[in-house]
């Protein structure tokens, strides 16, 4: 294959990346051509590293996340961006980010469990929230009394937090607490702005920020 059918590969992978406003995974990708024309996989991969690079210098980048390739704003220029949105980004309460540190670092988990290590009840809006943002998802029932549900993060998690896998998340031994984990979260939903091509439009959560905050934090060995 010539350069030329490269780069045009390469041009009609941006421009549905930048239509689709969600990332894509390489097969999606591929569907995108008839039968007949259709690349390779290997050629395919080929092209996204080309696009990749011709995101150098630019406003945004080529991220690939759990369910694929997304074009968005580079995090460093999110403090000029985010002024085109007259809503202010979600902010989480202590509580919740500590719920989802911790059903992210020992999924799966259920509810008691993770009161158990918190030290205060876990509110259902809270579990709500994770459910409804499709953070978290209930993956089975412990097999004990009452059959709790088991929680465990989603690829939806993943492509907000600019993750392919759950091995990118810092080691434990990295971090020191609850508290210390949820404030790295937090950082990084106050820094994300995704790139999508419908002129600004940008979905919201509908929910209102939780405000309770546990009163004692603990250290996750």
């Amino acid at each position: 294959m010539n350069e030329e059918d490269l780069a045009r590969i390469q041009a009609i992978a941006e421009a549905a990346l930048l239509a689709s406003g969600k990332p894509l995974s390489l097969e999606q990708l591929r569907e995108l051509f008839l039968e007949e024309e259709r690349p390779a996989r290997q050629v395919m991969e080929h092209a996204m590293v080309m696009l990749e690079q011709s995101c150098q210098g630019r406003g945004f980048e080529l991220k690939r996340v759990a369910s694929g390739f997304r074009l968005q704003v580079k995090e460093e220029y999110a403090p000029w961006v985010s002024r085109l949105f007259e809503e202010k980004p979600q902010r989480y309460s202590r509580a919740l980010l500590e719920t989802l540190a911790l059903i992210a670092y020992r999924q799966p988990i259920t509810r008691g469990e993770i009161e158990d290590i918190r030290g205060v009840a876990v509110s259902s809006n809270i579990i709500r929230t994770l459910l409804e943002r499709e953070w978290v998802r209930v993956v089975g029932h412990r097999d004990v009394p009452g059959r709790p549900a088991m929680y465990a993060t989603t690829k939806q998690f993943l492509d907000y937090f600019n993750l392919v896998g759950l091995d990118e998340l810092p080691a434990l031994s990295e971090v020191r607490d609850l508290e210390e984990i949820g404030r790295e979260i937090e950082g990084k939903m106050q820094g994300e702005i995704e790139f999508e091509s419908t002129l600004g439009e940008r979905e919201h959560p509908a929910e209102n920020s939780l405000d309770e905050d546990a009163p004692s934090v603990q250290t996750i060995h």
